[in-house]
């Protein structure tokens, strides 16, 4: 069958994508952060011996260096036919000005610059099969989100970057699609105490003279926001994981696949309507 390779399949988007894959007969190469983790191992328990789990922290070149190298040995003769960049990374719920540089330097790292390398230095085997790449960015990196500023600026350049790279490896053959889903309930995005935690160690650090201007409160309010609106993210995954596998089968996929509910209309007000109404 094809060679894929996915990254971020710990949970949510990327293991339920590694799971249809497999049964549908693909070879699979999942990368995974944490290859003892309850994703893994639940990916270990349910997908045929043609899935291979390789453990893999995008922030850290000689991680990525090393699944390229297993890569490359198992697919030099056949080239990979897909690339699916999945990985995703947020853990602040703020303003910009309330949220630590470090933030956006981690999502950067994770979301831009981890599927970057990763990007390049498997197109010598995507070029040679003609094959596809499929990246999972966000609508948060088309339209500004407040208190999204560190995810959004990262998928931002993640959807640019492969915008770019769908133009230039046009002449080889290779497509290029972009899955910008709604809100769905992935990982650790849905986890209240996750967010509480993440919200007293932003608190914890924050100047006194900052911290005083914008209030407690109103992080605590933010907050609860974020919370209440996790409840209605959409638990079933299957229209993003279609998405994924026609961006990377279909004779012609789509440039951006827009799976979930009221993306339309979200489009629709920043893309057309004058920025007073859409900065109500």
């Amino acid at each position: 069958g094809l060679l894929l390779a996915l990254a971020g399949c710990d949970s949510g988007f990327g293991q339920a994508t590694a799971r249809h894959l497999d049964a549908m007969g693909f070879q699979v190469f999942a990368s995974v952060l944490d290859p003892q983790g309850p994703g893994a191992q639940e990916l270990c328990r349910s997908c045929s011996s043609r899935l291979t789990l390789l453990q893999m922290d995008l922030t850290k070149p000689e991680d990525i260096q090393r699944v390229l190298q297993h890569i490359q040995t198992h697919t030099n003769s056949t080239g990979l036919w897909g690339l699916v960049n999945n990985a995703g990374f947020n853990d602040t719920i703020a303003d910009a000005e309330l949220s630590p540089l470090g933030k956006f330097r981690t999502c950067m790292e994770v979301n831009f610059f981890g599927s970057l390398e990763l990007t390049k230095g498997l197109l010598p085997l995507l070029r040679s099969a003609g094959g596809r790449i499929v990246t999972v960015s966000s609508p948060a990196g088309d339209m500004p989100f407040p208190c999204l500023a560190a995810y959004g600026a990262s998928k931002a350049a993640l959807s640019l970057l492969m915008d770019t790279f769908r133009s230039e490896l046009q002449p080889w053959g290779v497509k290029v699609s972009l899955v910008l889903p709604g809100y769905y309930k992935t990982g650790t995005t849905c986890d209240p105490a996750f967010w509480n935690l993440q919200k007293k160690q932003l608190v914890a650090s924050l100047p006194q003279e900052l911290l005083q201007a914008y209030g407690e409160d109103y992080v605590e309010e933010i907050n609860r926001q974020f919370i209440q609106f996790m409840k209605v993210a959409v638990e079933d995954l299957s229209a993003v994981v279609n998405s994924i596998t026609d961006g990377l089968l279909a004779a012609n996929p789509a440039v951006r696949y827009y799976p979930g509910q009221g993306l339309g209309l979200m489009y629709f007000i920043h893309r057309y309507l004058p920025y007073f109404v859409r900065d109500l």
